[in-house]
């Protein structure tokens, strides 16, 4: 799942994306609502976290672009104020949720999930394929009742190709899924992770190198 975060304070901004990457969700930042809109435009995000009281560009413009534009991305929308009509007014604009601040960031990163799972196509909530049973809600994975210990990243991959059931996943679109915007295509590090996690299933072999293509578990 990837996830942009539109935040003018910095600090809070930081502390918001650390605990949504802390579920292996893939953050992107940014503090402004013309940079949202640029992001928005050239990546596939989906959930937004997003202020209401931008400088600027204010967040009721970007949130009402995202409905005009007819994105994927679901809408969380931040602001300090707590007046029920301010709620009323940014969930008719076409926010999918509303959230006041101060808030708890368990129930933000719970309301955050909750808008990803609305994103994309509903599956099962426990995938299993080749002896592999992932736990997505509960973060957990196995392989024939042996528990893997994988680390937030390794966890991301598996499911991002579990959920391709059986299709060949390309190492951009892993990078797309699992990382940040930071991290480049022509790095090493979906080559590292999969190396990684398949010392971790084991054997036999379940991630499969397709040549000049990608990776998929048959």
């Amino acid at each position: 799942m990837r996830v942009l975060v539109v935040e003018d304070q910095r600090f809070l901004a930081e502390l918001v994306a650390d605990g949504l990457r802390k579920q292996a969700l893939a953050v992107d930042v940014v503090h402004d609502g013309q940079e949202a809109l640029d992001r928005l435009d050239g990546g596939a995000y989906d959930v937004v976290v997003l202020d209401r009281d931008l400088p600027g560009l204010h967040g009721d413009e970007v949130c009402k672009e995202v409905v005009r534009r007819r994105l994927i991305t679901r809408v969380l929308m931040l602001t300090a104020s707590g007046d029920i009509r301010d709620r009323v007014s940014g969930l008719r604009m076409g926010a999918d949720d509303y959230l006041p601040k101060p808030f708890h960031y368990d129930e933000l990163v719970a309301r955050v999930l909750n808008l990803g799972r609305r994103a994309v196509l509903p599956l099962p909530p426990v995938i299993e394929r080749a002896g592999i049973t992932l736990d997505v809600a509960r973060r957990q994975a196995a392989r024939e009742g042996r528990y893997l210990h994988l680390a937030r990243k390794e966890f991301a991959v598996l499911e991002t190709l579990m959920r391709a059931d059986g299709a060949v996943v390309g190492v951009d679109d892993l990078i797309d899924a699992v990382w940040e915007d930071e991290v480049g295509y022509h790095s090493n590090i979906v080559r590292v992770t999969i190396s990684k996690l398949r010392g971790k299933l084991g054997d036999p072999a379940a991630i499969e190198t397709v040549s000049g293509a990608g990776y998929r578990i048959r």
